[in-house]
């Protein structure tokens, strides 16, 4: 090959490089393993249940019942006032009163209602924690040109992974370790 028209070459082909790009084609490359990697996530979820307590509820009347003892007073005065003479009756007439109060009070808390002894729910939630494994990648190693490359993908990518090839010319003897420029024509490793 002339001298002049490899230093031209040479010359040339950064620029030319830079304006249009390098080489670039697709080819495929056999994957020899893939394992998915994992991660631990913590999703939380909620937790109810529900317990029961004990609790007291009043049926019946709801009225205040102060009839039931006015009724039974008057009662109970008229029948005493028959009884003694002179200010005992006045005194019996009074006790009477109230005697028959007492009695007219408990007569009406019979009609009034009753207590009832029961049970209540009661709906009781917590947050808890919820670990969880997902992939979160695959470690793909796979082979081109008889070297073996590792990376992470998104995805398992089958038995074939496509892989981008790009083609640029060397410029120096310096751009790879071991190869040095002998001449203009051979390159020695």
């Amino acid at each position: 090959m002339n001298k002049t028209l490899l230093a031209a070459a040479l010359m040339l082909a950064p620029p030319l490089a830079m304006a249009g790009g390098p080489d670039r084609f697709e080819d495929y490359a056999r994957v020899r393993e893939v394992d998915p990697q994992y991660e631990r996530v913590n999703v939380p979820r909620k937790e109810c249940y529900s317990e029961y307590e004990p609790e007291v509820r009043r049926q019946g009347r709801s009225d205040n019942g102060l009839a039931g003892p006015i009724i039974g007073g008057v009662a109970g005065g008229l029948l005493g006032s028959t009884v003694g003479r002179g200010s005992g009756r006045v005194a019996a007439a009074a006790v009477g009163a109230a005697v028959g109060a007492i009695v007219g009070d408990r007569l009406s808390d019979r009609g009034r209602g009753y207590e009832e002894y029961g049970e209540r729910e009661v709906r009781r939630c917590r947050v808890v924690d919820n670990w969880e494994s997902r992939i979160s990648g695959y470690r793909v190693v796979y082979e081109y040109a008889g070297r073996t490359y590792t990376t992470i993908l998104p995805y398992d990518p089958g038995r074939r992974l496509a892989v981008n090839i790009i083609v640029e010319p060397m410029l120096d003897g310096y751009d790879r370790p071991g190869v040095r420029h002998i001449d203009e024509e051979r390159w020695e490793r």
